[in-house]
């Protein structure tokens, strides 16, 4: 197992309480494979990614429980000189907003050329010199000419291959890449999504890829796990997910998709806003928009159902989701 995320939790002391950001989430990411981590903003995805890459702001965030495995060592009891080594030569993240994660007044260059120096010793020529063959393995055209050029010269979808070109630098073996697609028109986010699934398949990196998108996972991923307000509420196998959600929150999520078949028709919503963390509803959190809500939905917090063999629903009605049904 290359990464095992072991009941993590999370919370943000505000002026307004404390929100329990991630409240036990636990995942697995093998060599090779695909996790797609799907939810709304503010379920807790990104959140539980930072704890994982050990960049969380402390404060007001702190992590209070669980365990973080990464080739067998708990992240989470290691030094912060210790985490900084795993950085970038273990573990890498792709950030959302390439043009604020970019140091906008150096050359793409010198920033790609920074890992070299830093974690590989190397001179500055060596480095320039791995800068540009690493931007020609993510296909950004001129490479050895746009070296100097600095990230507000570059479109969206090219800063966010140099991103990309930054986490495979020390080609590590997990990369956690965060909403990597984000404004993007579609044509750019194919293609993006397109280099990752290639370099993974290349390098035999785990991926974990954060989205709230379903569309653009379906032909990417090997595992979807679904998280609502700092849970996860469904885990399966991607195919699984499409052909029969088990959970009322993802099927909300998958009816969202815009479908040619569907062509005219008013485009579906889930009903309502997700809880505020620090007043999160008891019973299940996602009674207060579900249709197939009940009384028991709002008293007993459901726990993770084993639907079948590497699938859970933490849905008390999952059977009547898997076929279907609705109140």
């Amino acid at each position: 197992m290359l990464l095992d995320v072991r009941d993590l939790r999370v919370e943000f002391r505000t002026r307004d309480g404390v929100a329990h950001a991630v409240n036990g989430v636990s995942y697995a990411v093998d060599a090779g494979e695909t996790l797609a981590v799907l939810g709304e903003s503010g379920s807790g995805k990104s959140v539980t990614a930072q704890a994982v890459m050990g960049i969380l702001d402390t404060p007001p965030g702190r992590i209070t429980g669980g365990q973080v495995l990464f080739q067998g060592r708990d992240l989470l009891t290691l030094k912060e000189e210790e985490r900084r080594k795993v950085r970038g030569a273990g573990l890498a993240m792709i950030f959302q907003d390439a043009l604020s994660a970019l140091n906008p007044v150096l050359p793409v260059g010198d920033q790609l050329g920074e890992m070299f120096t830093v974690h590989r010793g190397m001179s500055k020529k060596e480095a320039r010199v791995r800068a540009v063959e690493l931007m020609d393995r993510v296909r950004i055209p001129a490479a050895a000419q746009r070296v100097r050029d600095y990230p507000h010269q570059f479109s969206g979808g090219m800063r966010q291959r140099i991103m990309i070109a930054m986490a495979l630098a020390l080609e590590p073996a997990l990369i956690i890449a965060d909403e990597p697609t984000t404004a993007l028109d579609v044509t750019v986010q194919a293609q993006v999504m397109d280099l990752l699934a290639e370099l993974r398949r290349e390098y035999r990196m785990g991926l974990i890829l954060i989205t709230h998108d379903l569309g653009v996972v379906a032909d990417v991923a090997d595992r979807i796990a679904v998280m609502y307000a700092g849970r996860i509420v469904e885990s399966a196998p991607v195919h699984d997910i499409y052909k029969a959600p088990a959970h009322p929150y993802t099927r909300g999520l998958l009816d969202s998709i815009p479908r040619l078949d569907h062509k005219g028709r008013e485009l579906y919503a889930i009903k309502g806003l997700p809880p505020d963390l620090a007043a999160v509803p008891p019973g299940c959190a996602f009674h207060p928009r579900c249709p197939m809500a009940r009384d028991v939905c709002r008293t007993d917090v459901p726990p993770l159902h084993a639907v079948a063999d590497g699938r859970g629903s933490a849905c008390h009605f999952w059977r009547e989701c898997l076929r279907g049904d609705e109140r």
